[in-house]
């Protein structure tokens, strides 16, 4: 897997992935469950790689690794 998430991207990433993690805590049942996408866009960022930019061709990583 090449690397196609770049540092402006993760931190972005970090911060929505956060912030939808936070509405388990403020949401009520059933709907507080929709906090858990928020796994997504933080292992996306923790791996640098993300299979959507994949198959869209993207990348925002300047470093080719």
């Amino acid at each position: 897997m090449q690397k196609n998430v770049g540092s402006a991207d993760k931190i972005v990433r970090i911060v929505l992935g956060l912030g939808l993690l936070s509405l388990l805590f403020l949401l009520e049942a059933p709907m507080k469950y929709l906090g858990l996408i928020g796994v997504v866009p933080l292992l996306t960022s923790l791996m640098g790689w993300c299979p959507l930019y994949t198959l869209l061709g993207m990348n925002t990583c300047r470093v080719r690794a």
